[in-house]
């Protein structure tokens, strides 16, 4: 890790100096010496670097917005050149390229924020061991040697010994303990905000491998920060912490403010700006206007979260503008209503249901037919009998037919000879 770090030995002393001018501030509040004002010091060169950073981190979002939305062609394109690689490269290059998509955008906070990691462990090394570095002078390095954050050195690590520990005016189990919650606090904060991402931020309706990927990730990442972690001193787990919190706030505020078209957070949010457009009748924000502006011009290239929050609006009265804008629209009521009355179709019954319902039909019919038959004998009793008697000879009506109910109704045909 020193090997490494003296790679980025060129940005050791402007990051020195920075933390020493945050010092003076917070020594002329809390004591030169004091945890807390070496502590501030390190959360407050953090903020200063992700907030130079957040233009990176806007192509970073772009970037992997891109990205999710390729996954469906760069794997068509897999499949159709799986045996020519050379051809395969030269497609996704060519892809890259129509799309203004840089697959290396999404690294690039975490590159740019690489050579600050290291030099501030190569700082914090450095006043470890007693040495002096950048703009830290001697003075400067007596007063971080002493600096305790919840009774646990700057300089210390999880892993030191307690010989080490006690050079540092410091006891091994305060060390460990506040070192071991730091880690977790760290490990835990990467987890959420990797969670943050996969279940609220993602197109659901792109299954793709690059979504699996980030499922890994969100489980592996954590584990490599605790590992790492109990190599770090103090102040670099302070510095970690940190950048991890702050990106979990600024992931936080993207996602409910812009998040990705057909995500859960792009429902919620389409949710709260149709109540808003409820309550006053317009879109307020040049934010949300620009929302609606991009659903308008999508056109039928709509999801189905969008073309819900348009339906929802017509139901209102209600017509989205081009310029983002609504404006009441009868012709909109009227296409809504359409739509519902074509949508309103009968539910499918079970298997269950059907065969229920066949049973329930045919034990009426049944009814029907007994209380017909019923009415019908009574009907017969009832009736005065016939006092004059049937010629012998003749049978009666229907007698043949009733002795064999197997034959034909009318004047049976004659059998063939050959037949007894």
């Amino acid at each position: 890790m020193d090997t490494i770090a003296s790679l980025f030995s060129f940005i050791t002393t402007p990051v020195s100096w920075i933390i020493v001018q945050f010092h003076k501030v917070y020594g002329a509040l809390f004591g030169d010496d004091s945890g807390w004002a070496w502590g501030l010091s390190i959360v407050s060169l953090v903020v200063l670097i992700r907030i130079c950073l957040i233009p990176l981190f806007v192509k970073q979002i772009k970037s992997t917005r891109n990205m999710q939305v390729l996954q469906p062609k760069m794997k068509a394109i897999q499949e159709r050149y799986k045996n020519d690689k050379q051809r395969q490269s030269e497609e996704m290059m060519k892809l890259y390229k129509e799309t203004g998509t840089n697959p290396l955008s999404s690294c690039l906070p975490i590159l740019a924020q690489s050579p600050f990691f290291f030099a501030l462990y190569h700082v914090l090394s450095s006043i470890a061991s007693g040495k002096k570095i950048g703009a830290i002078n001697q003075d400067l390095l007596d007063s971080a040697r002493e600096a305790h954050i919840f009774g646990a050195p700057l300089a210390a690590k999880f892993m030191d010994s307690a010989d080490k520990v006690a050079s540092l005016n410091a006891d091994l189990l305060d060390v460990r303990i506040v070192t071991a919650i730091m880690i977790i606090m760290m490990s835990a904060s990467q987890f959420f905000t990797q969670r943050q991402l996969m279940t609220k931020n993602v197109d659901l309706t792109v299954k793709t491998p690059y979504m699996q990927q980030q499922k890994m990730l969100m489980y592996i990442f954590p584990v490599i920060f605790a590992v790492m972690g109990i190599n770090f001193p103090v102040g670099v787990l302070v510095y970690w912490l940190t950048t991890n919190v702050w990106t979990m706030g600024q992931q936080m505020y993207v996602i409910n403010q812009n998040p990705t078209p057909g995500s859960k957070a792009q429902d919620a949010y389409l949710q709260r700006l149709l109540k808003s457009v409820t309550s006053h009748g317009e879109v307020r924000g040049r934010t949300r206007r620009k929302m609606v502006k991009g659903i308008v011009a999508k056109g039928s290239d709509r999801n189905d979260i969008e073309r819900k929050f348009i339906t929802s609006l017509a139901k209102l009265g209600l017509a989205a503008q081009e310029d983002g804008t609504v404006q009441k629209s009868e012709t909109a009521v009227a296409d809504a209503e359409g739509q519902a009355h074509k949508r309103q179709q009968p539910k499918r019954q079970t298997k269950a249901k059907r065969q229920t319902t066949g049973h329930a039909t045919a034990g009426a019919k049944d009814a029907e037919s007994s209380a017909a038959d019923s009415k019908t004998s009574l009907e017969k009793q009832d009736a005065p009998q016939d006092s004059k008697p049937k010629p012998a000879g003749k049978p009666a009506s229907g007698s043949s037919r009733q002795a064999k109910s197997g034959q034909r109704k009318g004047p049976q045909r004659p059998k063939h000879p050959s037949k007894k």
